[in-house]
């Protein structure tokens, strides 16, 4: 079951800023922009306005996912800022008075299609992967020998592509805030889609912590928040990647860098079909887990479409490592030996220094779509990051939904899954909480 967010003290705490999230999770159907929207519209218009401060939808949630070529999804690319999506989120923007952020198919520009790409359309060995570094199990025998068919070998190929997999923000008067690609393209991107060029962080205007009559009244807060796209998360495909390197961990390592104090993906997560229950508590540690006998089987059945993809929590948390991952160097020097006083006053000095600084704290936000899509079988691609148990059925594309708001703090040694929607769970769900605001 998942853990629900407490209410949002009445005084804000000390350093932190109050901000409200609501997230859509949606299950579009694949070429329906108009039908998609118009659902989009009946579910985020039951919200009051001013009642949030940020609603994000998925990664291209009007148009649909599984486009198999650059010719199929074509009729669907859209202008930045004159195309539906643009514009049903700059509408829903100035009526809640809020920012919007929503994934959609960008038309690349004349200049821009006309220059050719070279595509690495294959992948590593998944054996090269280290074991340990995702807490991922490892692939089992018969899922090995049908994957190592599809990713011993690297293909290049030059492609044309004709549009960008793309993020749009628009602020609270319905202003243009910025677009983002998606700059880790998955097997389908691929067919018709340009690389971004990096990640990128937006700045956030919040209202006032607390309202007063006074002139002095405290100016709206900045808030620093990093958007990436689904596959951005992955590790980026690299041919000196072996089983002794270890794997990189762009995303979480640029909102660190950057001091980012939010994180959101915009997701179409495909379902892995793995989950064997709550075994999990944000990280993965749980001992509690729950264990249905053969009695509880129609009820749980009943259940399932309420229950989120364990699985799938488990691997956005480990993807997201340097977020939340014990202080190495820390634990280390608590074991360093001094060879003099004053080395040791020095260091005394340095830990009450640290331990007087509040540990970074990264609130990360997830919205999954929900529902399926027809389309080639991208499992098997994708398997080769996973490591996972067994293949599953790929006669169509089942995707994860489970959108979750974690709490992730350096030096924890857990990421801290505040709350999480259903599998299949359409609708929108609204998150109030504090973002600390140490970095200001």
């Amino acid at each position: 079951m998942s853990a629900s967010i407490p209410p949002i003290a009445a005084q804000p705490q000390h350093g932190h800023i109050p901000i409200r999230i609501a997230v859509v999770q949606l299950n579009p159907k694949i070429g329906e922009v108009d039908a998609n929207i118009a659902r989009a519209r009946e579910l985020c218009f039951k919200l009051k306005p001013h009642s949030i401060d940020l609603l994000c939808f998925p990664e291209m949630a009007f148009t649909g996912y599984v486009f198999e070529s650059a010719e199929a999804i074509s009729p669907y690319l859209e202008e930045p800022r004159t195309g539906p999506s643009s514009l049903f989120c700059q509408e829903v923007a100035k009526h809640l008075g809020c920012y919007v952020a929503g994934g959609y198919p960008e038309r690349l520009s004349e200049e821009e299609r006309g220059t050719e790409s070279q595509v690495d359309v294959a992948t590593k060995d998944p054996h090269s992967l280290p074991s340990g570094r995702t807490e991922i199990p490892p692939l089992d025998d018969h899922a090995s020998s049908e994957i190592d068919a599809l990713t011993s070998t690297s293909i290049l190929q030059t492609r044309t592509p004709v549009g960008a997999n793309s993020a749009i923000i628009y602020g609270p008067s319905g202003e243009w805030v910025g677009g983002y690609r998606k700059t880790n393209l998955f097997e389908t991107d691929r067919t018709w889609a340009k690389p971004g060029t990096g990640f990128n962080s937006f700045s956030l205007s919040l209202p006032p912590v607390s309202s007063t009559k006074n002139r002095d009244a405290p100016a709206p807060t900045s808030l620093k928040m990093t958007i990436g796209i689904c596959m951005d998360l992955n590790p980026f495909p690299s041919r000196d990647q072996t089983s002794t390197v270890e794997w990189s961990y762009e995303l979480a390592d640029y909102c660190v860098q950057n001091q980012s104090h939010m994180l959101v993906l915009l997701n179409a997560w495909l379902y892995w079909g793995l989950d064997d229950g709550e075994d999990v508590e944000a990280n993965g540690t749980s001992d509690n887990a729950n264990h249905s006998s053969a009695e509880d089987e129609d009820e749980a059945v009943g259940a399932e479409a309420d229950e989120p993809s364990w699985h799938t929590l488990r691997y956005w948390a480990a993807r997201l490592r340097p977020l939340w991952e014990r202080d190495r160097r820390r634990r280390r020097s608590n074991e360093t030996l001094v060879s003099d006083s004053s080395e040791e006053e020095h260091d005394i000095e340095e830990r009450k220094k640290t331990e007087e600084t509040p540990p970074r704290k990264t609130i990360v936000v997830v919205c999954n779509r929900t529902g399926e899509e027809n389309g080639v079988c991208m499992w098997l691609v994708l398997s080769y990051w996973l490591r996972t148990h067994s293949l599953v059925d790929c006669a169509g594309k089942t995707f994860a939904g489970s959108s979750a708001i974690f709490s992730m703090r350096a030096g924890s040694g857990r990421a801290n899954l505040l709350d999480v929607m259903g599998k299949d769970e359409e609708g929108v769900r609204v998150w109030n909480l504090p973002v600390q605001n140490q970095f200001q």
